[in-house]
């Protein structure tokens, strides 16, 4: 029987192989056909041969638009150049010419957060016509429309010295310039790229100019007459051949406390004796399931039990996990670990029915309790000391409700868990294996709180609470009534019922959530060490607080 993750794992490849065709292969051809490579080839070119390129929003907006924005026109993710771990945003013009949808905007300023959360470099492959004027609505205006793309362009050359490489590929036009011009090194490939505030048609029609584009705003015109551009490469290769060179001669960056081998801990964290003999164990994988086993971890049926220690080992290297006060609130799992050889903190929901101590009552797994939310804030203050990342494993549905639990203090506990760990200075991943549910999502790291990067299974299940609950909610009362009175709901119930259900399941599924950018990707179990290694890998370059997209460090003093 094809368990209930391999399934959707195959339904979302699908989807996403479909998305990375771009606009299709007539687009592709014209692209090659005007002396240009796609945005995904350019990132294959710039990046490390045979290294991973972690994508980072590729479903966005894929449910909208008629199918006709793959991508929204934009492809960005983290990738290895030289080793150096970069972000890169690269216009897809195979899509409407590389414009600018309003989701476009909101990748573009994910990408750009990502950055500065991890003080990584980040390089822009330029190839746009500009804002989608039929949506300008939704990319002009507002706190998160273009403008702000600007800002983080300014706040990272100014204050945060994140390294911006800009090449000018194809079209620039109209405020879009800002973006290359607020970086710190522009590129402009001869022949085909254009940089400018208006096109040669909006200056004849402004002024009543007759004039080119190359000699406009052409390679050699920003490069040799305005100054603007400071590169003129001759085509795309040697463009990407430049930005590797480049990103090259950038001054060392804070040597991360880590290797691949796990020699040495996160910044902040002690070497003990401990440590050393874990990092010189050999590594087998013999406590470890194969990668075809862990798509066999979890039960057909999302609300059945399983054993999160299961996962929990799968992620982990061999050997490694160890608890934090196992036989505690067991329904939380709070675990050190690594992954790769760099140390983390795992904190996840245990599943089932968990057995109480002698004289108590069972509880409920996936339900945080006042207990196990004292003990999770407690782990969370004690890692956030040491410099240890947190890594939320979600398979929650809330916070315990009812008498019992009020007089135990669940908000007062509640409240500490979340404030520990919104207020953590460490490195916070997330991934969603199962459900996301109600306030013990937002405690567990939901994306209001500013993790570093949000992961989730092709079983991630996101919202309030799940159809079957809402519909007791909404039609309990006339279903109870239909019930006494031993005859079947109404036809307008039956329907409305129908109708709740399927929408709760559209809406949780997990590609609902990555259309809308609650989540970065949607990764495989397979592939759940690697991308978790390179998150943490980007995170860490980062040694001060990952508190929101960005703190600024400490300025000099003005003289008054």
């Amino acid at each position: 029987m094809t368990s209930r993750l391999r399934e959707r794992s195959a339904e979302v490849r699908a989807l996403e192989a479909t998305l990375r065709e771009g606009g299709g292969p007539d687009k592709i051809a014209r692209q090659h056909k005007q002396g240009k490579l796609t945005a995904r080839e350019r990132i294959e070119g710039l990046c490390d041969p045979g290294s991973r390129f972690l994508e980072i929003g590729l479903l966005v907006a894929h449910d909208q638009y008629e199918g006709q924005a793959p991508g929204v026109g934009v492809v960005t993710g983290i990738g290895l150049v030289g080793g150096r771990h970069v972000v890169i945003v690269a216009n897809d013009a195979t899509v409407k010419a590389g414009s600018w949808w309003p989701e476009t905007i909101k990748k573009m300023l994910r990408a750009q957060e990502m950055a500065m959360r991890c003080r990584i470099p980040i390089i822009y492959l330029v190839d746009s016509a500009g804002v989608n004027l039929p949506y300008q609505g939704g990319v002009f205006p507002g706190q998160y429309g273009a403008a702000r793309i600007f800002y983080y362009n300014s706040i990272m050359r100014r204050y945060l010295r994140v390294p911006q490489i800009a090449a000018v590929m194809g079209p620039c036009i109209a405020g879009g310039a800002y973006l290359p011009a607020l970086s710190d090194v522009i590129l402009m490939v001869k022949g085909t790229s254009f940089m400018g505030l208006a096109g040669p048609n909006l200056v004849k029609g402004a002024t009543g100019q007759t004039i080119d584009g190359e000699t406009l705003g052409g390679a050699v015109t920003h490069t040799e007459v305005s100054g603007v551009a400071h590169y003129a490469p001759e085509d795309d290769a040697a463009c990407l051949a430049k930005i590797r060179d480049l990103v090259g001669r950038l001054p060392s960056a804070v040597k991360a406390q880590w290797t691949e081998r796990g020699l040495g801990g996160p910044p902040g964290s002690q070497d003990t004796t401990a440590d050393a003999e874990s990092r010189n164990r050999p590594v087998s994988s013999s406590t470890r399931n194969p990668p075809t086993d862990l798509y066999d971890l979890l039960p057909a049926d999302h609300r059945m039990s399983y054993d999160m220690h299961d996962i929990l080992r799968a992620i982990a290297d061999p050997d490694t996990l160890d608890e934090f006060q196992g036989n505690l609130a067991r329904e939380m799992i709070c675990a050190d670990a690594r992954i790769q050889g760099i140390p983390v903190a795992f904190i996840a929901n245990q599943r089932g029915l968990i057995k109480g101590r002698e004289g108590e009552k069972p509880r409920f797994g996936g339900i945080i309790y006042a207990e196990s939310a004292e003990k999770v804030s407690y782990y969370i203050d004690r890692c956030d000391r040491q410099g240890i990342p947190l890594l939320f494993v979600q398979d929650v549905s809330g916070f315990m409700v009812g008498s019992e639990a009020e007089h135990e203090g669940i908000i007062r506990a509640g409240a500490r868990f979340v404030e520990s760990m919104a207020c953590a200075r460490v490195p916070k991943l997330v991934l969603t294996v199962n459900h996301a549910s109600g306030a013990g999502y937002y405690a567990m790291a939901g994306q209001g709180f500013d993790p570093d990067f949000i992961f989730s299974w092709p079983t991630g299940r996101m919202g309030v609470m799940e159809g079957e609950s809402a519909i007791q909610a909404v039609h309990g009362p006339a279903l109870a009534e239909a019930k006494k009175a031993g005859r079947a709901p109404s036809p307008e119930v039956i329907a409305s019922v129908d109708e709740m259900r399927a929408d709760y399941e559209h809406q949780l599924d997990a590609t609902y959530a990555a259309a809308r950018g609650f989540v970065d990707a949607i990764v495989y179990p397979d592939e759940t060490r690697d991308v978790l290694a390179m998150a943490l890998q980007a995170s860490l370059h980062n040694e001060g607080p990952h508190i929101g997209p960005f703190v600024l460090p400490p300025q000099p003093e003005t003289v008054r």
